[in-house]
Order: structure tokens, then C-alpha cells, then sequence
């Protein structure tokens, strides 16, 4: 399916529903919006080949872990369709960019609104870190350096089976602090296994604070055609750019676009919590309102009403 919003529309659309959000529930993932949303939304928009969702568009609640008594039981990877040869899959590696993966989901019509309404509610599938029954979901990752590795055993065994299909991860730069990574990088490119690609949101910043004060990693990109893959470095909010990084040539190797971004783009308030930006509480009642004014400013919108 094709969305007729244009992506850059998408990608506003993403900051505006996760800015509401985060409005209404006094505090949330407002960064990971401001720095991913071109990423997502060029992925789900133009990039990703994908069949129509199979899951209800509302998402039914939790239903439980795999067991012999519970024979029903689906990843979320239905909001991105079918698991068919031909199609491509897609793996959101950081899992605590749900907020704004669902959003997404919403903005290209493969999740209804109401869904975020039951975002991080008791018994709802809408984990506030996405897990493996969350929408657009297939595996549980988390910011752990694992989600490439799954991308790429899939992507392997997807060859050796013949499909057509690419296997996509969506990262962020927190996961080249492990080893895990690496290793997922070496061994694409010791057997060849290039129909896995992958975007990383580089913004610099991280649970603990900004990236080279925690553990500063370098050079990414020479680091990354050291292990072994093909690798641009891109403005990750630069659309042009994104579409021509995806055409880099890399046979027999693994594809990562670094897609440096800017943590508070569009959001000019958040300048005010750089680098502690990676869930945003407010402090009080005044700094909220003062927030929602700025922010509603910025992505020309009316502020939010929300209750006291």
C-alpha cells in the first residue's frame, strides 16, 4: 500500500501526533521525533515494499506469550503486512522509539488513531517500549545492540531460501557502544549478505546524557567499512539525501546510512534540556505551558489541551 501524504507531510505529522501525546501525558519520547521522524517516514512512505496490514487497524489488547495453549498467538509485524517472500521486513531496534513508530504506523493509515490513546495502558499490545506484540513489532529489542544481529540472521536465512524481499533495520547510534553490532557487521560481510540494510538515527545523545560523554565512539563510519559494510553519512533530515544514500552500491555487504540528526529539529525548546533529552518529564505546571506554546509554535499547530 501507498500513503497519498508526501513524506515530508508524514514526517510532520509524526511530530505533531507525538507532540500531542506527550502534551496530554506530561512527558514522553518528544526527541526521538524531532531527530527520526524523516527516517521513519521516508521508510514507511516510499522505501519499504510492504502488503497491507493484517492486524485491526484499533489494536486488541495483549494476548498473551507463545504457548501450546495459545495457538493464536502474532507478533505486531502484521501492521507492516504479511511476512511473504516478496515483501521486505523491518525491525525497529530501538524500542523505546515505539511513540514515534506508532505514530508513524498512524500517519501512513496502517494503525487508527485510537490506538495511541492506549499507549502504555494496563493490558494494552501499545508497550511504551515496544515489544514483540506491539504494532509494526516482530521481535523485542531495546537499545541492546541485538537488533541488527536479528535483521541479519533473517536476511540470511531469507537468501538461502531465495526471496527477493530486503530485511530493513531502523537503529540508533546508542547500539554502536556494543558488541553485539560488530560482530552482526562482520559476519554479513564474511558471508556476503547484503539484502540487510540499515538506517541509524545518529543524534548524539542518550539515556545518559550526550553520547561522547558516556562513551565516545569515534569515527562511525570508518569503523563501519572496517567491519566490513557499505556505509554513508548523510543529513538524516535532508529527504534528498536519504533517497540517494539508499542507491550507494554495496554487493556483498550490509548497507548502514549514518543519518546524523538534530535532537530538538523543530522543537527549538529542548535546546533547554540538551543533553538530557531522552525522556522529557516537566519540572511543573508553568514549564509544560511554556513548552506546549513553543513547541505548538514550531510545528504550527494550536497548543494542546490537556488536563491539570
Amino acid at each position: 500500500m501507498r500513503n497519498e501524504k508526501s513524506t515530508e507531510d508524514v514526517a510532520l505529522g509524526i511530530r505533531r501526533r507525538v507532540f500531542e501525546h506527550v502534551m496530554r501525558n506530561n512527558g514522553g519520547y518528544l526527541s526521538q521525533a524531532c531527530s527520526a521522524a524523516e527516517q521513519l517516514a521516508w521508510l514507511y512512505n516510499e522505501e519499504l515494499k510492504l502488503g497491507e496490514p493484517t492486524l485491526p487497524m484499533i489494536p486488541e489488547p495483549f494476548w498473551g506469550v507463545p504457548s501450546p495453549s495459545n495457538p493464536d498467538y502474532h507478533t505486531g509485524a502484521g501492521y507492516n503486512g504479511p511476512s511473504a517472500p516478496q515483501f521486505d521486513r523491518l525491525f525497529i531496534a530501538p524500542a523505546h522509539y515505539a511513540l514515534v513508530a506508532y505514530a508513524t504506523l498512524i500517519e501512513v493509515g496502517r494503525m487508527a488513531p485510537e490506538g495511541l490513546e492506549m499507549f502504555n495502558k494496563d493490558g494494552s499490545s501499545v508497550e511504551m517500549i515496544g515489544a514483540e506484540h506491539s504494532p509494526g513489532m516482530e521481535v523485542h529489542n531495546g537499545t541492546l545492540g541485538i537488533g541488527l544481529s536479528t535483521a541479519s540472521g533473517l536476511a540470511y536465512g531469507r537468501r538461502l531460501r531465495g526471496e527477493p524481499g530486503r530485511t530493513w533495520v531502523f537503529m540508533s547510534d546508542g547500539e554502536i557502544q556494543e558488541g553485539q553490532t560488530w560482530e552482526a557487521v562482520q559476519a554479513c560481510s564474511h558471508h556476503g549478505i547484503d539484502n540487510v540494510m540499515a538506517i541509524m538515527d545518529v543524534n548524539s545523545q542518550q539515556c545518559d546524557g550526550a553520547m561522547s560523554s558516556v562513551l565516545d565512539v569515534g569515527d562511525i563510519r570508518s569503523k563501519f567499512i572496517n567491519f566490513g559494510a557499505a556505509c554513508i553519512e548523510i543529513n538524516g533530515h535532508d529527504l534528498s539525501a536519504i533517497r540517494d544514500a539508499v542507491k550507494e552500491p554495496h554487493a556483498g555487504k550490509p548497507l548502514v546510512i549514518l543519518a546524523r540528526s538534530n535532537p530538538f529539529h523543530t522543537m527549538s525548546v529542548l535546546k533547554e534540556r540538551f543533553p538530557r533529552l531522552h525522556y522529557v518529564r516537566f519540572t511543573s505546571q508553568e514549564e509544560r505551558a511554556r513548552f506546549n506554546r513553543s513547541i505548538a509554535a514550531d510545528l504550527g499547530v494550536d497548543p494542546v489541551n490537556y488536563p491539570n
